[in-house]
């Protein structure tokens, strides 16, 4: 029968692949989708061959049609979002490791490889966030506690890069990247702890730090006019200082909390994640004007006390 005679190439091309005959795998895997073009598990295992012989064109195709044809396999959306990050195609490959994560949330390597999708599109904090998904079903994936190393050296978080480094390590002793890794920001730890030697000549003068003059005294007669400047400086700052704790509450807090629901529970369509995110930037925006505007006027606070005390 047919079915057997599928059935029997299958098992061939999987002894191909076990012995490390990849080309040898693929030709057999060809001719059991001759004998049966919709059968799902053969195009799964011509796919995975052919992502082994670095085909990842004909990769994506033939994952391409297990989803069509078992439009239930979490493991197919995943592989063909890891192909389409290879193949540079990051916004497809965000949709299908999103649609293998809400067919099966306790795959790590789908959040895996959506954080390394997040990373190459510069959403690093979008990125953290998936590696930590990944290590919450999958604690001991060392790849996932290295890549959050790196990425947090190059957020300067060298506290949680060495945290991140020694879990993988623990994991997977004597890993070289990992070891170089951890070296590197110990490295930036102890030089951060370092009392300065005022006798080392780095080329820089160091900051003299202000002092209270305590001597000072204001003319409220001659200089009133710039004390009421002060005054109403001071109280812009202040609502200023105010606003920015509004933006952290009201908008930042939530908008982080629903983002990490769309994350946790991916049941979630793909639109409602989407919008997650843009409120969560659009709120990071608000942040950053905010503090902004904190920044200069605190900016002028103290110039126009520089200027009253002159």
């Amino acid at each position: 029968m047919a079915a057997d005679t599928v059935d029997a190439l299958c098992m061939k091309a999987r002894e191909a692949i076990a012995q490390r005959n990849p080309d040898r795998a693929r030709q057999l895997y060809l001719q059991a989708l001759g004998l049966k073009s919709d059968a799902p598990d053969v195009h799964y295992g011509l796919a995975t061959v052919c992502f082994q012989l670095k085909d990842l064109h004909s990769a994506a195709h033939h994952f391409r049609e297990v989803t069509r044809l078992d439009p239930l396999r979490a493991g197919a959306f995943i592989n063909l979002g890891a192909v389409y990050n290879l193949l540079d195609q990051l916004d497809d490959s965000i949709t299908m490791l999103r649609r293998g994560i809400q067919l099966d949330s306790r795959r790590a390597e789908g959040y895996y490889n959506l954080a390394l999708v997040y990373r190459r599109k510069g959403q690093v904090d979008m990125a953290i966030q998936a590696y930590r998904e990944a290590l919450r079903v999958n604690p001991q994936m060392s790849d996932a506690h290295y890549n959050l190393g790196n990425v947090f050296v190059e957020k300067g978080q060298y506290g949680m890069a060495a945290t991140h480094y020694k879990h993988a390590l623990q994991l997977r002793p004597n890993w070289d990247k990992a070891t170089a890794g951890l070296a590197e920001v110990e490295a930036h730890l102890n030089q951060a702890k370092a009392p300065a030697d005022p006798k080392a000549d780095s080329g820089t003068v160091p900051l003299r730090q202000p002092q209270m003059d305590m001597e000072r005294t204001v003319d409220p007669n001659s200089q009133g006019e710039l004390l009421t400047v002060v005054h109403k400086a001071t109280i812009e700052s202040e609502e200023f200082g105010r606003q920015f704790l509004q933006v952290l509450e009201n908008e930042i807090e939530p908008a982080i909390k629903e983002l990490s629901s769309s994350l946790l529970y991916p049941d979630t369509s793909a639109g409602e994640l989407d919008q997650c995110v843009e409120k969560f930037e659009s709120a990071m925006a608000r942040l950053r004007s905010v503090q902004k505007t904190v920044s200069l006027s605190v900016e002028r606070v103290n110039a126009l006390g520089e200027k009253l005390f002159k």
